[in-house]
């Protein structure tokens, strides 16, 4: 009996050793040595290289993250939005203005050790606010040059403020290009990304993205596809800083036409293929090239085709009758009346990645979809080839000429053999 008796109180004494260790926190044995981690909220990965979207909200509604980390006693969080700091602390509650914003965590221990997060936020505008979003490439601006801006309500916006700066804004109705805003850019601007503030009449703010300042010559336009020995015009901002241009190798000096926003060369006898290009301006800065992002090298193609037509042209049929990107009708008619039947007519496009879908259609002026040709649905950059019959060349001639519609895509390059 004394056996069983000694038995049991053994037995309760290791259930009293597991009760304690079930109830013990989970964060009590850590320590200002461990790692830092941030356990929840998860941030989704990176898609295709680019930041995923961690919360899109509207403007009216404050952007609310409870972070969870451990080793909890020894560890600050520090919020960044566009890398500037503007909370400490793990429960961020901030009320922004419309646009697309980098946000990144980081938790760090009195160890010195971090670890972080990042995404990017969208806050989206009411129906009735004035908006721009970004078109093309008026986002890039010289410092006492003329910059616009595109959108929505744009007809209520009186002034604009960058870096600080109040411009006067002047409302635009233009039968060609759409309406817009535009405005002086200020001469004592800094080099750099600077948020944009839409002001309306009755004093009120709203976000529009940002803009990239820059006195640097960037070539923009013209430059992805030449010929050989052909008469090779660039476009850009800043040109008539171009000091030299260094082609496959071959260093240009001489210039058969140069100014601010445009510059003129004759390529050398290049093979068909891709080549590169670099260059320096008169200060002794690298030429900046401009496709989808800014570099300073860049990569060309020397091709025997024909180019009807070079840019970066968005486009979506979502868009208001008026909008000179509702549609893309860059190519004069007079263009088709000289082609033949059998020619090939190549469209190179781009995907513009905030779009929720992306397709592309061929199609008169009149909307009538080209016999023969379907739509092109597609989630990355690619080419599609549409070969010219009579039947087609007949219709375009018929209906005032050639379009490309659909959404969510920019038109980079037309060509035709």
């Amino acid at each position: 009996m004394k056996k069983i008796y000694f038995m049991l109180l053994a037995m309760l004494a290791v259930g009293f050793t597991f009760t304690a260790c079930s109830d013990e926190d989970p964060f009590s044995t850590a320590t200002a040595d461990d790692e830092p981690r941030i356990i929840a909220p998860t941030f989704p990965d990176r898609v295709n290289g680019a930041l995923a979207t961690v919360a899109n909200i509207n403007r009216d509604t404050n952007l609310e993250i409870e972070l969870t980390v451990t080793p909890a006693d020894y560890t600050t969080v520090v919020w960044l939005i566009d890398g500037e700091e503007v909370y400490t602390g793990t429960n961020l509650d901030i009320s922004l203005q419309a646009g697309t914003y980098n946000l990144k965590v980081t938790a760090s221990t009195e160890a010195g050790k971090s670890t972080y997060r990042e995404g990017i936020v969208q806050v989206n505008p009411l129906p009735n606010d004035p908006w721009s979003p970004e078109v093309g490439l008026e986002r890039i601006i010289v410092p006492g040059g003329k910059g616009r801006f595109y959108g929505d309500k744009l007809d209520l916006v009186e002034s604009i403020i960058i870096e600080g700066k109040t411009i006067s804004a002047v409302y635009v109705e233009d039968p060609e290009e759409g309406t817009y805003v535009e405005y002086d850019v200020p001469g004592d601007l800094s080099d750099g990304k600077h948020r944009v503030i839409l002001v309306d009449t009755e004093g009120y703010m709203y976000g529009a993205n940002t803009v990239n300042v820059t006195r640097n010559a960037l070539i923009t336009s013209g430059a992805d596809r030449t010929k050989a020995g052909a008469v090779w015009t660039m476009g850009g901002l800043n040109l008539d800083q171009i000091a030299s241009l260094t082609i496959a190798g071959q260093t240009i000096t001489e210039f058969a036409q140069q100014s601010a926003t445009e510059i003129t060369i004759t390529c050398p006898e290049l093979a068909d293929g891709e080549h590169t290009m670099v260059g320096k301006t008169k200060s002794g800065n690298s030429v900046e090239f401009y496709r989808k992002t800014i570099n300073t090298e860049h990569t060309f193609v020397v091709s025997s085709k024909t180019v009807l037509w070079e840019g970066h042209h968005y486009v979506s049929w979502d868009l208001p009758e008026g909008d000179p990107n509702r549609v893309f009708n860059l190519i004069g008619q007079d263009v088709f009346a000289a082609m033949l039947p059998g020619a090939t007519l190549s469209i190179s496009y781009s995907v513009a990645p905030e779009a929720e879908y992306h397709k592309l259609e061929t199609r008169t002026a009149h909307w009538t979809v080209l016999p023969g040709t379907d739509a092109v649905e597609f989630s990355e950059d690619g080419e599609t080839e549409v070969q010219l019959t009579q039947e087609m060349l007949d219709l375009i001639m018929a209906q005032d000429g050639f379009i490309c519609v659909g959404h969510g895509y920019y038109i980079d390059l037309v060509t035709v053999d």
